[in-house]
């Protein structure tokens, strides 16, 4: 005859339920709880089947960077289950096939192109298609889907500025006028009742979320704003393209769309809104050879009589109650890899050798917040959810 025991501590609904042993004789199980058999069954099994969740979501574009961080992010969302996926260079494919890591994720359905998707059981959709595609698409979805857009394609309300920028003209005119811009932390109330919401790109996020307040509160001048930004190289897509060849990008920093970079006019709207005139900034990007991570690095000009702790004051006052933008102590130094995998920005403010000017750091995770984590924080905003929600993860280090 043989006996199996093992003893352990369980937390059902908040409470703590101290389990002194659970043995096994012969196959026979008996649940012993505060030294009093509880439960006797010939057989108890331990399933991780998932239940059907409450929000059906279609993700458009999966076998990209940001599409399987939108996987990886709702792997553990207790109310948001991905029914339809796309990927049409990809279709009749598994998701483990094209990301082996997730292997494990049995309940993932099969990818299909974007034309054979169907949304009768979708209730809200991330899209995670490149530019220039999205807005065709999103155009002809159903009009009763909560949508999130990752990419560019609304994030610009003048559809000329967006023809200038992107060499194309817009496709959905009168779909633009719809769209929020969903720099949560800022736009937070505009999002909860938005049909279509435009992620912000990863620079705009690094840039607005420190620039913003400080604007508002009329501490900084509006002129000679300088933006030295850095990136992982997830930032440039998972297409094959010489530049992202690994010797290409190791040992070396490469700057990119130098005075060009499509992400200027997205931040100078931004700023030019809190300023409520026009702002133009100085802005240069670079690739960095690290897979995920950005820091902007920003040069301002103080308002007259301004000082750095005033600066600093005012962040930590705008920031005070939010969960995930964090201002750091005081001489603390941001750093890319204290926010990896998470979807925090941290930012500190710095007094410039050159009198009346400051250095303001921010770092996020170009993937996270910068992309899938605002996303889904958007997407619960939308859906009436806590917009923390499946964003508890804590960064990964080292």
């Amino acid at each position: 005859m043989s006996t199996t025991t093992f003893s352990s501590t369980c937390f059902l609904k908040g409470s703590e339920v101290k389990v002194s042993n659970l043995k096994s004789n012969n196959g026979n199980w008996k649940l012993h709880i505060g030294g009093s058999t509880a439960l006797s069954t010939k057989r108890m099994q331990i399933s991780n089947s998932k239940q059907e969740k409450e929000i059906r979501v279609a993700l458009l574009g999966a076998s990209g960077y940001t599409g399987a961080e939108i996987i990886r992010l709702l792997a553990n969302h207790p109310y948001f289950g991905i029914t339809v996926m796309t990927a049409d260079r990809n279709a009749g494919k598994s998701m483990d096939s094209v990301f082996p890591h997730f292997i494990t994720q049995k309940d993932l359905p099969v990818l299909v192109s974007t034309n054979d998707a169907d949304f009768s059981d979708v209730d809200a959709v991330f899209c995670c298609l490149p530019h220039g595609t999205t807005q065709e698409i999103i155009k002809g979805l159903p009009k009763r889907l909560k949508i999130v857009d990752l990419s560019a394609d609304f994030r610009l309300r003048n559809v000329s500025e967006y023809e200038e920028w992107y060499g194309q003209p817009h496709r959905a005119p009168d779909l633009q006028e719809e769209a929020v811009y969903g720099l949560t932390e800022i736009l937070r109330e505009e999002i909860k009742n938005a049909h279509l919401v435009a992620n912000p790109g990863c620079y705009p996020t690094s840039i607005q979320l420190p620039l913003v307040p400080l604007i508002k509160a009329n501490l900084i001048e509006h002129k000679n704003i300088i933006i030295d930004a850095k990136s992982g190289a997830s930032g440039a897509g998972r297409g094959a393209k010489v530049g992202n060849l690994y010797t290409e990008l190791t040992e070396g920093i490469m700057s990119y769309g130098v005075t060009r970079h499509r992400h200027a006019p997205e931040i100078e709207q931004g700023l030019s809104d809190a300023a409520h005139s026009k702002v133009t900034i100085s802005f240069t990007p670079h690739l960095m050879p690290m897979s995920r991570g950005m820091q902007s690095t920003i040069y301002v000009e103080m308002a007259s009589g301004v000082t750095t702790d005033n600066l600093y004051q005012q962040l930590k006052v705008s920031y005070q109650d939010e969960e995930f933008v964090r201002l750091l102590e005081k001489g603390a130094v941001p750093r890319t890899q204290d926010v990896r995998g998470s979807n925090y920005c941290y930012i500190n403010v710095f007094p410039d050798r050159i009198p009346g000017r400051a250095i303001i750091i921010s770092v996020i995770d170009n993937l996270v917040k910068g992309a899938s984590g605002q996303a889904l924080q958007n997407l619960n905003i939308m859906m009436g959810f806590p917009e923390n929600t499946g964003l508890g993860y804590l960064p990964l280090f080292p």
